[in-house]
């Protein structure tokens, strides 16, 4: 029997372990995952009974493959979740699925809020022309933006930056306003530095044209309308958290055979004179320890995958050893109220704001993103009716002053901000915190990033080894990506071929994943 090393329990590796094992009765499936948690940065962590999101996950697809395999995980609801049933709330229910009040194995359908806190009002995420997007702005600050918009329709920049691919699709003026500050607090770099590949893959298709065409579709009442994923009003999403998925998962993977070690960091591939690896070192409790390999597949960081192999030649050694990354921190705040005020008509329990996630665009804060967990899910909130469970998130680099500070120093830097920014009305508000860190949450595109091409043709390359997987291939994936990713890598090994590129392409043309037709 041949074996499979995979290297990550994340999305992409639990993905292939279970593709691998429900595909193919001959191969031995062992999972490393160097953490103690399952779901790489799609984990929930459970805090005294409330559950913290890494990032915030929405589950949505284009993908009939995906789409089918988060149904035979988690079914999706066909009854009323606890939040809908407190609020008389419509909701999207799917006949005969299971009842999120009586069995955890079960996908919510939840309303998409994301908006942007900017000047201490809200905007919509991305901007829509709504009456109130003007109200907003003022006369003057319309003007100006329309002004801007025209401008750049007529003298395009060439898109060799992520500056300029923003301001071909919003104009400068707009911008300035919602994108120069967020993406530089995100990446620790201006957008002129950052390769304009990452905006063509996380906003695909989205600018102000797509968002007039879309709003006159609506007017109209046309069908067949194309609707950008940044666009869509309601996702799935599993009823414990992201984690639930991966959990649910590996649990099937183990009940088919295979095997998934914790604690066990990846450390060592070994390839043979035929650029074939033959081998996997990790090491677990201080030792080391070798597994033969007749397949790899690979979901750990390219740069910490290329650092621990043998006779790697100069160039894409060097390549892997300077691919940077931004490091995330998270903390948890559990308090009774937020001065927030919901003026939507959506209604929510406690009438709070209805949003997912607010992107906070205010220079005068480091925060980068604040979570609401009583809206992506009720079963998040240990105590839904009398508390709050917030997140904010915070962007930063493995090493600097914030990820050396110890939790007391970070949560009352982060508590301090949420005053700063109004969401609470003093620190003595807070009930209670919790910090995480995850390393190496999204893979940057600077720095050696123009010279990857290279990297990946000598990585396809090895004949056994197959990179998937956000980190694994150095691409700032979507989750359904990430599960293509491996889709592919588990076709490839049951077919024998050696070319690599459909896995390589997932997520790269420019029409993939961009849109969904509303019927």
């Amino acid at each position: 029997m041949k074996k499979a090393v995979i290297i990550g329990a994340g999305p992409a590796g639990l993905t292939a372990a279970y593709e691998l094992l429900t595909k193919a009765e001959d191969i031995e499936v062992v999972v490393l995952e160097e953490t103690g948690a399952l779901g790489g940065i799609s984990k929930t962590v459970n805090y005294k009974g409330n559950r913290m999101d890494m990032g915030g996950h929405r589950f949505f697809s284009k993908m009939p493959e995906v789409n089918e395999w988060w149904e035979k995980m988690l079914p999706v609801q066909g009854s009323a979740s606890m939040d809908d049933a407190l609020l008389g709330r419509e909701s999207s229910l799917q006949p005969g699925g299971p009842d999120p009040e009586t069995t955890d194995r079960v996908m919510l359908k939840r309303h998409r809020v994301s908006r942007i806190l900017f000047d201490s009002k809200f905007y919509d995420y991305p901007i829509s022309m709504k009456p109130e997007t003007f109200k907003n702005m003022g006369f003057g600050k319309t003007i100006a933006v329309g002004l801007s918009y025209m401008a750049a329709m007529v003298h395009k920049l060439p898109e060799d930056n992520l500056e300029n691919f923003y301001i071909n699709r919003f104009g400068r003026k707009l911008y300035s306003m919602f994108f120069e500050y967020y993406t530089a607090n995100l990446w620790g770099r201006h957008p002129r530095e950052i390769d304009a590949s990452w905006g063509a893959q996380r906003v695909k298709g989205i600018s102000i044209s797509a968002v007039i065409k879309d709003v006159f579709g609506k007017a109209f009442g046309k069908k067949d309308r194309k609707v950008e994923t940044s666009l869509i009003e309601e996702f799935k999403y599993p009823k414990l958290g992201p984690g639930e998925l991966w959990e649910v998962t590996a649990a099937e993977v183990e009940k088919m055979g295979g095997r998934i070690l914790m604690n066990a960091r990846a450390v060592g591939i070994t390839k043979n004179a035929d650029n074939v690896i033959t081998s996997v070192t990790y090491e677990k409790d201080g030792e080391n320890v070798t597994l033969d390999a007749d397949y790899v597949i690979s979901s750990m960081p390219v740069k910490d995958l290329v650092a621990g192999m043998n006779d790697v030649p100069a160039e894409p050694a060097h390549i892997a050893a300077g691919l940077p990354y931004r490091d995330y921190m998270t903390l948890g705040v559990l308090v009774p109220k937020i001065e927030l005020q919901n003026k939507t008509n959506l209604k929510t329990v406690g009438d709070i704001v209805p949003d997912c996630w607010i992107y906070v665009q205010d220079r005068s804060v480091k925060l980068g993103r604040l979570q609401i967990y009583n809206n992506w899910s009720p079963y998040l909130v240990k105590d839904l009716q009398n508390t709050i469970w917030l997140g904010l998130e915070y962007f930063v680099n493995e090493g600097d002053e914030f990820w050396n500070m110890t939790e007391e120093e970070f949560g009352a830097f982060a508590i301090d901000e949420m005053v700063k920014l109004g969401i609470i009305r003093s620190k003595a508000d807070v009930l209670d915190y919790h910090m995480e860190k995850v390393k190496k949450a999204y893979p940057a595109y600077f720095d050696t990033y123009d010279e990857m091409d290279k990297l990946v043709e000598y990585l396809s390359s090895i004949e056994n080894l197959y990179c998937v997987g956000r980190n694994g291939q150095h691409r700032y994936n979507n989750l359904d990506h990430s599960m293509a990713t491996s889709f592919e890598a588990v076709k490839n090994i049951l077919s024998g071929t050696k070319d690599k590129s459909n896995i390589w392409s997932v997520n790269t043309e420019k029409e993939y994943h961009e849109n969904k037709e509303v019927k």
